[in-house]
């Protein structure tokens, strides 16, 4: 059995988000929130809410023992950018790229 949670839209681009999601694949629960919760990035803080909604999703959905889960897949793919210009030097535009993620953890029972 297998719980997931994603959260679309994430305002952090998903080049910086997957160097902490690289860390937590395949850790059991309970390291990879403390992985999370210890290291200084807003990738991490973003990524730890949707590793507790999967774990919630686990426990209240399917009935599944909290300490055998282990994170199975995590992956985080780019979603849209949104697109603003500045003024540059010389009277011309610079484009700037607001860039966003979809990040997916999915959480399973060990065997």
């Amino acid at each position: 059995m297998e719980a997931k949670a994603i959260a679309k839209g994430v305002r952090i681009p998903a080049r910086k988000a997957r160097l902490v999601i690289d860390l937590i694949r395949g850790k059991n629960v309970s390291d990879a929130d403390k992985i999370l919760n210890n290291l200084n990035k807003e990738a991490a803080r973003l990524i730890r809410k949707v590793l507790t909604s999967a774990v919630a999703n686990a426990e209240n959905n399917l009935s599944l023992d909290k300490s055998k889960l282990y994170v199975k897949e995590a992956f985080v793919n780019e979603g849209q950018t949104l697109k603003r210009m500045r003024f540059g030097s010389r009277g011309h535009v610079d484009p700037i790229k607001k860039r966003t993620s979809h990040i997916t953890i999915v959480v399973s029972e060990r065997n």
